[in-house]
């Protein structure tokens, strides 16, 4: 008798195992690069609307402050340079460089299972920021970030699986360097994930040391350009329609290089951009087209993701708004006016004004996420952990918004309806004659890893369960498992003679 009931509860034990095993990545219910159309916020004629300002804003008051090379490109692709010094942009132009533009781009991840594929409706969710400061869950404070608190964040992106890109989401506020942050960020990155990598420069001249890094981590310059796993985050622009000189002459350096470029136009609505959604998006619009006719003036086809980056204010205050309604509605245009164009694009979403991970950034983070997702938004950035109008990171954050960006992802793949999700033939067997309830049904068992999304880190025990088990608490919870991630050995190091072969040559900061 015991036998048969150790044999008994062998075998519960091992369907419970089967059950609850995470499922093979292709059989997940939510993974990188669904495609999602069901949310339009904006109309055909207002998509139209929208384009046409954009083209008039860049044909009539066209951008200041190109360097001298810009203008050199730009003119000769068909821009006018004025006498006033402003470029602007006959709509044959524009029209034809959307035309020829790069339609689908690859994001290459160090590992292969991590490239990503932007186009279409293809959905991504990621970090990105430049915050000052990391957010301290246990003391409800906030401190400088550093090089290790960026490294730490790193790491954990790259064990989190709704975290599909990682973007440099804080500043090392302990470099005063501006080469060796530039540098030491950049390591700091790649050698925490091998996804794919976000990252800015502070000055054009540090550009090529940071491709010389990079042909190291590659294996040299050929392997690099085959499969570059790093972008280049660039915010060309200084809105209202100037460009940025420097970022210009980076973003140069950086195509030339190889490196993918986020086009990247960041105003803020009622300061730098118009106050109304509209016209905030119509402007962001015209910068990324100037900026789309720049990159190809460079060089054909090389890959640039258009990005609108346009943020909200509080008129009251002054205050950006990130996790406002206001922003969610500002993405969501944007992601739009990607589709319409049929290009690669990203905007902001998941970031919060909210200065700790609680329910007001729990909101605030899911209205925005899911609205990008909804819209089909490629690239949605800065997506988890930012927190203060992205002044501060925080790591317990990243960890649960990826629970948060699995269900939004589960928003995104929506309903499929078909006869074996309409389930009749499962009706009548279990109505008629049947147990009359889908409990362990071999439909209900065989779909309950497809269709469903489980949480990794938000609790769903019952109130008697939660009390048994000392009364968890969410920010705690996540705290257990940075820690537990961090203690582990870095599966994404450099191998130890390429790691020691760029300390010989660069000054990096992070312990060996």
């Amino acid at each position: 008798m015991t036998q048969q009931l150790a044999r008994r509860s062998g075998g519960r034990a091992a369907r419970h195992a089967a059950r609850t095993a995470p499922p093979e990545a292709s059989q997940r219910a939510i993974r990188p690069g669904m495609e999602c159309r069901a949310l339009n916020v904006l109309s055909e004629t207002d998509i139209e609307k929208i384009h046409q300002a954009a083209l008039t804003l860049l044909d009539e008051v066209g951008l200041a402050d190109a360097p001298e090379s810009g203008v050199a490109h730009l003119t000769r692709a068909g821009a006018v340079l004025g006498d006033d010094g402003r470029l602007r942009f006959p709509a044959a132009l524009v029209e034809d460089t959307i035309a020829r533009a790069n339609r689908e781009i690859t994001l290459c991840g160090r590992d292969l299972r991590h490239d990503l594929k932007l186009g279409n409706a293809r959905v991504h969710f990621g970090t990105a920021g430049a915050a000052v400061s990391l957010v301290d869950v246990d003391g409800r404070s906030y401190r400088d970030s550093t090089l290790a608190d960026l490294h730490d964040a790193v790491r954990i992106a790259d064990r989190l699986d709704n975290i599909h890109f990682v973007q440099r989401p804080m500043v090392a506020r302990d470099l005063s360097d501006n080469r060796e942050m530039d540098l030491n960020t950049l390591y700091a990155c790649c050698s925490g994930t091998t996804k794919h990598v976000g990252t800015s420069f502070s000055d054009p001249a540090n550009v090529p040391d940071a491709l010389a890094l990079l042909h190291m981590i590659a294996g040299g310059e050929a392997a690099w350009r085959e499969r570059p796993f790093v972008s280049n985050s660039n915010c060309f622009v200084v809105p209202p329609m100037k460009f940025a000189t420097e970022a210009c002459q980076t973003m140069e350096a950086c195509i030339e290089g190889g490196m993918p470029v986020l086009l990247l136009s960041a105003g803020m609505a009622g300061a730098t951009t118009p106050s109304t959604i509209a016209g905030a998006i119509a402007q962001s619009v015209a910068e990324c087209l100037a900026g789309l006719v720049y990159v190809n003036a460079v060089c054909p086809g090389a890959p640039a993701i258009f990005g609108t980056w346009p943020f909200g204010l509080d008129l009251r205050s002054g205050a950006m708004t990130g996790g406002s309604g206001e922003q969610a509605l500002l993405t969501s245009g944007c992601a739009q006016m990607h589709r319409y164009y049929g290009l690669p694009g990203g905007a902001a979403a998941g970031m919060t004004d909210a200065k700790l991970p609680d329910m007001q950034a729990g909101w605030e983070a899911m209205c925005s996420n899911v609205m990008a997702g909804l819209s089909g938004l490629n690239m949605v950035y800065e997506a988890a952990g930012m927190h203060a109008s992205l002044l501060g990171f925080c790591h317990e954050s990243l960890i649960l918004g990826d629970d948060l960006i699995g269900h939004a992802l589960r928003c995104v793949r929506g309903i499929e309806v078909d006869d074996e999700t309409l389930a009749l033939d499962q009706v009548r067997e279990v109505c008629l004659g049947g147990p009359g309830h889908y409990l362990g049904t071999a439909q209900t068992l065989k779909r309950m890893q497809s269709d469903y999304v489980y949480p990794a880190t938000a609790g769903r025990m019952s109130p008697k369960e939660w009390a048994e088990t000392g009364k968890p608490d969410l920010n705690a919870a996540a705290t257990a498992r940075k820690e537990a991630i961090l203690a582990e050995r870095d599966p994404a190091r450099f191998d130890p003679a390429t790691d020691t072969a760029i300390r010989a040559r660069f000054p990096i900061h992070l312990p060996a």
